[in-house]
């Protein structure tokens, strides 16, 4: 696999002055849902060209907005997949250009109490975690995220299991505003949505808790007269709408990155997911079965988002909070 994306801030003429480290970096995003890696190597004007992705999902938070701790069986997921990563990235090492790791974790990890247990699980696997507050992990899916589309004012939403992200701002710049959001699918298929399929009734509370929650920062948004060229949505709920209205048998990210989905293509996936039980969504072309049991709840939330942004489409892409990473950590790898 080979991308090429160029960082919010970098130079695009080659004979410019660098302020990037080159070299060969990972980034592993472990949320609620899922935990996934990203290698790519960079350059001296921070051109990330991806090497590999890998994705799995590992529900680290099953269960944890109930109980506030994360459960033993759910940390050894991660740990196996992040084991498998740790195999994969051998492949990646050369005597002359070593991976760079970098590893996080966000809502879930935030959220449990023995969020410690889990960094000492994954320290044996060799595996340094940090556990990043909201604001950050805005920061760097903006970064990501805004790579693609120099110059254009966006706002960028991250739909994740325990957390949304939702940061506005133009493209090359700092954000001018942004709100890490307690809403995520996991979060709120687990409060609201126990019927199979989810009954009208606990779709209606889920989407007014979720708009409730959500609307002031637009608000404040609209207050401070900014409007944006485009809203870009990352993550699985997201790219998972590109797949199912595409029946995509095999997942093909050259159909998925920076496809463009209207308010319409949208309800018409929606209304295909939520209008059937699970196992039955298990078997919808384009819906990895690992995230049937969510992705109703994705589905309002972005939505509820597009709504009170007052736009009727996203522009999808798979460039987020990994490309983010990576570009972060070879900017502080200077000097």
């Amino acid at each position: 696999m080979s991308a090429l994306t160029v960082a919010p801030g970098a130079s695009k003429d080659p004979a410019s002055d660098g302020v990037f480290r080159p070299g060969r970096y990972a980034a592993i995003d472990i949320g609620t849902v899922t935990c996934r890696m990203l290698v790519a190597d960079v350059d001296e004007l921070g051109r990330l060209c991806e090497l590999d992705r890998e994705y799995a999902i590992t529900n680290l938070g099953e269960g944890v907005d109930a109980s506030g701790v994360l459960k033993p069986e759910a940390m050894r997921r991660v740990a196996d997949a992040v084991a498998h990563y740790r195999e994969v990235l051998v492949g990646f090492e050369q005597s002359e250009r070593l991976v760079r790791v970098t590893a996080v974790a966000t809502s879930a990890a935030r959220d449990a109490r023995n969020a410690h247990e889990f960094e000492r699980l994954l320290a044996e696997c060799g595996i340094k975690l940090a556990v990043i507050p909201g604001a950050r992990e805005a920061a760097l899916s903006f970064a990501g995220a805004s790579c693609d589309f120099l110059g254009e004012r966006l706002i960028v939403v991250d739909i994740g299991g325990g957390s949304t992200e939702v940061v506005a701002g133009c493209a090359g710049d700092d954000p001018v505003r942004a709100r890490s959001f307690d809403i995520g699918c996991r979060r709120v298929t687990e409060k609201f949505l126990a019927s199979d399929p989810p009954a009208e009734r606990e779709l209606e509370l889920a989407r007014r808790w979720v708009r409730e929650g959500m609307r002031p920062f637009f608000e404040e948004l609209r207050a401070s007269r900014f409007f944006p060229d485009r809203l870009v949505a990352v993550a699985g709920t997201a790219t998972t709408v590109v797949s199912v209205r595409e029946r995509m048998r095999v997942y093909d990210t050259t159909r998925v990155h920076r496809a463009l989905v209207t308010r319409s293509d949208l309800d018409a996936v929606d209304e295909r997911l939520r209008g059937v039980t699970l196992s039955e969504r298990e078997r919808i072309v384009g819906l990895d079965p690992g995230r049937a049991p969510v992705i109703v709840a994705g589905m309002m939330i972005l939505q509820t988002v597009l709504d009170l942004a007052g736009v009727d489409s996203f522009t999808v892409s798979e460039s987020d909070i990994l490309h983010g990473l990576v570009l972060d950590a070879a900017r502080s790898g200077l000097g």
